[in-house]
């Protein structure tokens, strides 16, 4: 059995433009039923945290696997992250365990490639971005937002410890990308096309002000309800990467007064982008962790990556 830390995941990995493919595929699978991704169940120990169980299959591909993730919110103030996890990818076949993956990398990944493929097919080409957060699915998200033209970009956090790091950054990794950077949300979000949300999920007082957003915005959601709330998913064409999980997590409480969904993001993708506003709560679900980590235990197996663990006992 290989096991890949998250230095080897970066090294693997796909292409943005490769991942946000990988990505639109798992999308438009899931819509279509044509694999087996349950609901993710939770657990939780300490207040405000929770871990979750996130199993897929996809018989057509050969693809089997589970991702383990846990996000404690309260984790930055002591100096660790605040998501971690592992993912374990199976032979379809025979159920044997070829690769363990630890999770942080392949998440940062696969959640800017589902924005990705919604920003692809459901914006215009080259539209002005708005990301709420400077942390590291800020980071994700501009060079998957490189990969695809979109360049002008403007980044809301609240500290300039934040704004500095990331303006630092990216004028190293995605040079191409003009990045503006400011305190207040309503300066990066008016006039975006695209607005991606990135705080801390359960964040009080941060619901963007639906007159901030353009009536024509594609919003994209990282943090369930904090930034994009009620009020303007109700206005809004709305729909989620699973139906079922987005019931489930709607049914805790977790999404406030969200209403349901009207379909799957994956329809939406295969179709005329609807008029007005459109708002894609994508939860996440195994799926689209499973065919990035599938792609890149292909990767590691056919470069000899990664470290061999011994599995028979000898």
């Amino acid at each position: 059995m290989r096991f890949l830390t998250d230095a080897d995941v970066a090294a693997l990995l796909p292409t943005p433009l490769e991942t946000v493919a990988l990505a639109r595929d798992a999308l438009v699978a899931r819509a279509s039923g044509d694999v087996e991704v349950p609901p993710k169940p939770a657990v939780h120990t300490v207040p405000g945290s929770f871990a979750n169980a996130m199993p897929a299959a996809w018989p057509a591909r050969n693809l089997l696997g589970c991702k383990w993730i846990t996000i404690f919110p309260d984790n930055p103030a002591a100096g660790l992250p605040t998501a971690d996890g592992l993912v374990v990818v199976n032979d379809g076949g025979t159920g044997r365990t070829r690769c363990v993956l630890q999770a942080g990398v392949l998440t940062a990944a696969r959640t800017a490639a589902v924005s990705g493929a919604c920003i692809q097919a459901l914006a215009p080409d080259g539209a002005a971005v708005a990301i709420t957060g400077a942390g590291v699915q800020a980071r994700s998200h501009l060079r998957v937002l490189a990969a695809l033209g979109h360049t002008d970009v403007r980044v809301y956090a609240r500290r300039e410890a934040a704004r500095r790091d990331l303006q630092e950054w990216a004028a190293r990794e995605v040079p191409e990308v003009s990045l503006r950077s400011t305190d207040d949300p309503a300066e990066a979000v008016r006039g975006a096309a695209v607005v991606v949300t990135a705080l801390s999920i359960g964040v009080e007082g941060a619901h963007l002000d639906p007159s901030w957003v353009s009536p024509d915005a594609l919003l994209l959601p990282l943090d369930y309800a904090t930034s994009v709330g009620p009020g303007l998913a109700t206005g809004a064409v709305l729909a989620a990467d699973d139906v079922e999980q987005f019931e489930a997590v709607r049914a805790t409480r977790r999404l406030g007064d969200y209403p349901s969904p009207s379909g799957w993001t994956g329809d939406l993708l295969e179709h005329d982008r609807p008029a007005g506003r459109v708002v894609c709560q994508n939860l996440g679900n195994g799926l689209s962790d499973l065919v990035v980590a599938a792609a890149v235990a292909d990767a590691a197996e056919s470069s000899g990556a990664g470290h061999l663990l011994d599995t028979d006992g000898t």
